[in-house]
């Protein structure tokens, strides 16, 4: 079976889709709704040009970790929120597996909201027969599970990446070059980085193994990957905050990576001055706001 593999950075742009694309499935994770870092116009237009059977939010959909430590909620996250809230209503089956960061979610495990059905983990069927396990990841990262005080320093020092990443990008607009990802530059060229998503990989797909799934999706390391691994299908949807990327399934069961600052609707100047056009909205007493824990 030939897997496609991870977009690359230096693949030209797709033309924009001009009538929204059919996927059986779609699968995105570390949204980070609520962080700065967060790329939500760029995923509302990948959700107002993409439509499927199922969705599944595969956890960080809402960063409560940054909330907790200062509310950032602009009118972009909300309509994230409403989109998501709208294609439940007409019929698409979105199911949500909340992840470290949106972990308060997992206090109301087994109930919808807004037609959204949270679980703990997911089980997805392939239309060519292949039973996919569906989780977050956190639990599979050493730092998280054992100690969380080093997750949340490790958080810190992610931050600054990703302001970096910010501002070089700001740089690139202006020059009118297409979108890059700093942090997920530096990420793959630091050893131990690199190291981690090896392991981070291998215990995804020995769980997989382990409890007889010939496949895993999951998130959480926001490095979108798809590759089998001795006989397992490893795939990761990447996030919203770095690369902008998705996993779709289509109709005859073939599982792709989707790109959207590859193949997006409008560019990343376009993207950037939609969310600068919101910034007096941040402050909208009409703005979704989040269950945070205390």
């Amino acid at each position: 079976m030939t897997v496609p593999q991870s977009p690359s950075s230096s693949a030209p742009l797709a033309d924009p889709p001009a009538a929204p694309r059919r996927y059986r499935a779609i699968f995105v994770s570390d949204v980070h709704l609520g962080t700065r870092g967060c790329k939500a116009d760029f995923l509302l237009d990948f959700l107002r040009h993409t439509e499927s059977e199922t969705l599944y939010l595969v956890g960080d959909i809402i960063d409560g970790w940054r909330l907790r430590k200062g509310w950032y909620w602009p009118q972009a996250h909300n309509d994230v929120v409403q989109k998501l809230l709208r294609k439940a209503r007409k019929g698409c089956r979105v199911v949500y597996v909340p992840g470290n960061h949106d972990e308060f979610a997992r206090s109301y495990l087994g109930n919808d909201f807004g037609s959204i059905e949270l679980m703990a983990e997911a089980e997805h069927l392939t239309a060519d027969g292949r039973r996919l396990l569906v989780t977050h990841g956190d639990a599979f990262d050493g730092v998280v599970l054992y100690a969380k005080w080093l997750a949340l320093l490790g958080d810190h020092a992610y931050t600054l990446a990703l302001t970096l990443n910010h501002w070089f990008n700001v740089v690139r607009r202006k020059l009118k070059l297409p979108y890059w990802s700093l942090s997920g530059f530096l990420k793959n060229r630091v050893k131990n980085a690199v190291s981690f998503i090896t392991n981070y990989e291998t215990a995804m797909v020995e769980e997989a193994r382990r409890r007889s799934f010939d496949g895993v999706v999951c998130g959480h390391i926001h490095h979108a990957e798809l590759r089998e691994v001795d006989g397992i299908l490893y795939c990761n949807d990447g996030d919203w905050v770095e690369s902008c990327t998705a996993l779709v399934e289509h109709d005859d069961g073939r599982l792709e990576i989707i790109d959207w600052t590859r193949e997006r609707a409008y560019s990343p100047l376009e993207a950037w001055q939609a969310a600068n056009s919101r910034t007096a909205a941040a402050e909208d007493e009409d703005a979704v706001r989040p269950p945070v824990p205390a």
